[in-house]
């Protein structure tokens, strides 16, 4: 086979299948698209290849297992240059509870304990379980590897990942927090470490992923010390439609005094609240911003509320850090929301953070670097490249197996 070696990576979320082949040596993506608004009238395969667009319409009944079809049908026509470089395959899975500290081989028992960890993270497992067995069918020569976003934070110290629960429950049924996020948070401390020019084992970083989820990391030493998700992906910051940190009596309340079920509780929790509840307009932060700035009172509270918040988690994660050696904001709406980093940093000019307004407005949109004054503790914007960290793993362990 000629040509370089190439990794498709795959991320399975609740309805909706991303898909990448990227050089894992340089990063180039030569292939990404995505699969929308599964299991409806307008689902969708769309991908962008050689600077050219397409689309296909799916069927309504078309599930993973239907759209890695339809990508292998392509394989096997348009994109047949690309399968014969393709080494090896990397699969996003939210959740690997304790078991996975590092990205693994897929294998019968990597399945099983991956559909173990289904109940903690139950929008997006038995999403990546499906695409991971559609997937093993549709390229059975093929390695395939399982890149969790836990792994990265199982180097959390007990006294951070522990619950003040009775320890029982940890001991017996592994009741902690694990955070996620892991590969864009590993991410930004590798690329933080080569702007800053600081060996990646020596960098602090307080890493900022906000997008539909969010998630804050503090990095010492190259290594994850907290992060704000738990558990499951509730925890921590206000999300597009998660409530974040609540006071756990109030769940007591709803269920006694509201008669809400379990089944009520998670979709109220996971799906109803965030910056959708408080808006009661959308869990999209562009849609809002717009709405703010018609006078949507609701949209301009449901957005200072989430810098609110997201501010006061920075300010607690220089506790575990001591030394920050910069503060990074990434993910669709750290990358991109000049308004949301002004307002933020607003709120944390007393730990000596101040933003250079025309660098905040100009790095958008695909664009890194600095957006804090010169002079002043550094504040950065990266574009997060998750789809890179699990091609490198994937081939990585893929070389192993071969």
């Amino acid at each position: 086979m000629s040509g370089p070696r190439l990794v498709l990576t795959i991320n399975c979320g609740s309805s909706s299948l991303k898909f990448t082949i990227i050089n894992p040596e340089t990063g180039e993506e030569r292939l990404k698209g995505q699969a929308d608004a599964l299991g409806s009238s307008s689902a969708a395969l769309s991908w962008q290849h050689d600077e050219k667009e397409g689309t296909q319409k799916l069927s309504p009944g078309d599930d993973y297992e239907g759209v890695i079809g339809a990508l292998v049908k392509r394989f096997d026509g348009p994109w047949s240059a690309l399968r014969e470089q393709l080494r090896a395959i990397g699969h996003r899975v939210v959740h690997g509870g304790e078991q996975f500290a590092d990205s693994t081989l897929i294998n019968d028992s990597v399945v099983s304990a991956i559909r173990a960890c289904c109940e903690l993270a139950p929008l997006h497992n038995p999403a990546a379980l499906q695409g991971i067995q559609a997937s093993l069918l549709a390229f059975p020569e093929l390695p395939q590897v399982a890149v969790f976003d836990t792994a990265f934070h199982q180097s959390l110290p007990d006294y951070a990942y522990l619950y003040a629960l009775p320890y029982s429950l940890y001991r017996d049924h592994q009741l902690r927090r694990y955070g996620m996020h892991g590969s864009s948070h590993r991410y930004i401390g590798e690329r933080s470490a080569e702007i800053l020019k600081t060996p990646t084992d020596k960098i602090n970083v307080i890493s900022a992923h906000l997008g539909n989820g969010a998630s804050l990391c503090a990095i010492k030493n190259g290594k994850s010390v907290d992060t704000s998700m738990g558990l499951t992906p509730l925890e921590g910051l206000v999300m597009g439609s998660r409530c974040g940190d609540l006071d756990p009596g109030l769940l007591l309340h709803l269920g006694e005094a509201l008669d809400y079920s379990l089944a009520e509780l998670e979709q109220l929790l996971n799906r109803n609240s965030g910056l959708l509840g408080i808006s009661e307009l959308s869990n999209d932060c562009r849609e809002l911003e717009e709405a703010m700035g018609k006078g949507h009172a609701g949209a301009s509270l449901a957005l200072k509320l989430f810098c609110y918040r997201l501010a006061k988690y920075i300010a607690a994660y220089t506790v575990p850090l001591k030394r920050v050696d910069s503060l990074v904001f990434t993910g669709g709406i750290g990358e991109n929301s000049s308004w949301v980093r002004r307002e933020t940093i607003g709120w944390l000019s007393q730990l000596g953070y101040q933003l250079d307004n025309k660098r905040n407005e100009d790095i958008r949109f695909g664009s890194e670097g600095q957006i804090s004054k010169d002079g002043t503790l550094d504040i950065l914007v990266i574009p997060t490249r998750e789809d890179w960290v699990i091609a490198r793993d994937t081939i990585r362990l893929a070389n192993r197996a071969l």
